[in-house]
C-alpha cells in the first residue's frame, strides 16, 4: 500500500517562505515521477513542480518559476516543495502526488499520478 503524507503546511505573510515535506511510504522514490499540485476551492488543479527521481530533472509552473524549489531525499523516501517570496495567489491546499516507475512527461497532467496525499494548507496573508 502506498501512502503519502504531506506536512509544513502554515500560515505566513506575503513575501514569506514555507518548507513543505512528503514522506512516502509502501514504495521508494527512485525512478518515480513525484509532484505537487495545488487546489483553491472552486477551480482546477494545478499542477505547481514535479521531479523524475532517477537524475533529478525538475519542472515548474510559470507562475512559481525562480520561487518555489522541489528536491527529493531519496534515502529518507521524502519529497520537499521550499517556497520563497510566497503571495497571497499562492494559498491553496498543496499535495503530493506519485507516479510510480514513470518519467515525467507531461508533468502537471493530474489524471497521469497514480497516488495522492491528502495535502496540508498554506495560507499567505497580504
Amino acid at each position: 500500500q502506498v501512502h503519502l503524507v504531506e506536512s509544513g503546511g502554515g500560515s505566513v505573510q506575503a513575501g514569506g517562505s514555507l518548507r513543505l515535506s512528503c514522506a512516502a511510504s509502501g514504495y521508494i522514490v527512485s525512478s518515480s515521477c513525484m509532484g505537487w499540485f495545488r487546489q483553491v476551492p472552486g477551480k482546477e488543479r494545478e499542477g505547481v513542480a514535479a521531479i523524475y527521481s532517477s537524475g533529478g530533472s525538475t519542472y515548474y509552473a510559470d507562475s512559481v518559476k525562480g520561487r518555489f524549489t522541489i528536491s527529493q531525499d531519496i534515502a529518507k523516501n521524502t519529497l520537499y516543495l521550499e517556497m520563497n517570496n510566497l503571495q497571497p495567489e499562492d494559498s491553496a491546499v498543496y499535495v503530493c502526488a506519485a507516479r510510480l516507475h514513470s518519467t515525467c512527461g507531461a508533468p502537471f497532467i493530474a489524471t497521469l499520478y497514480n497516488y495522492w496525499g491528502r495535502g496540508t494548507q498554506v495560507t499567505v496573508s497580504s
